[in-house]
């Protein structure tokens, strides 16, 4: 099975989750044989400055990938994802490592649109606030924002 990871930086394994991961500037691409890591590669995504819709997907799928793990994505790359046969799962944090340790014990399993692209009706606008740089950032806050409070419950949840 090959999973590809969004991430913010080339550091492979240890490399932090990127929160959505058609802006990412790498994803990490691990070669896995049953729970056993076989193979690593860092790419660089030809696609962070600016993409349309579907183009990520595509590249992913011409990476072999069978599962893309990321913090967040729109509904319409969900439904480009699955048109690919690729699954898609979000809700991923931490580094590379951590999120396909959860992705393997089966915490991270389903993909659900993020919040900017529910605003923007499943992915169905103009694409502008792909393309500016503030909204970009904002909707990474919101994506980390959440991420925080679902830490914070677990963490709670381990001192009951």
């Amino acid at each position: 099975m090959r999973i590809a990871v969004s991430a913010d930086e080339g550091r492979g394994l240890d490399s932090a989750i990127s929160p959505h991961f058609g802006r990412c500037p790498y994803f990490i691409l691990v070669e896995m044989e049953g729970h056993e890591v076989k193979t690593v590669q860092n790419v660089d995504n030809p696609y962070y400055a600016q993409h349309q819709p579907g183009q990520v997907p595509g590249f992913i799928n011409s990476l072999g990938a069978d599962v893309m793990l990321t913090g967040g994505m729109g509904g319409r790359a969900i439904s480009f994802f699955q048109q690919y046969n690729i699954q898609p799962v979000t809700g991923a944090y931490g580094t590379v490592r951590h999120s396909i340790e959860q992705y393997l014990g089966g915490a991270l399993k389903d993909a659900a649109p993020c919040r900017e692209s529910i605003a923007h009706g499943h992915g169905d606008d103009d694409g502008h606030y792909e393309k500016d740089e503030i909204g970009r950032l904002k909707e990474e806050a919101d994506m980390l924002e959440q991420q925080l409070g679902e830490v914070i419950t677990r963490l709670d949840n381990l001192d009951d």
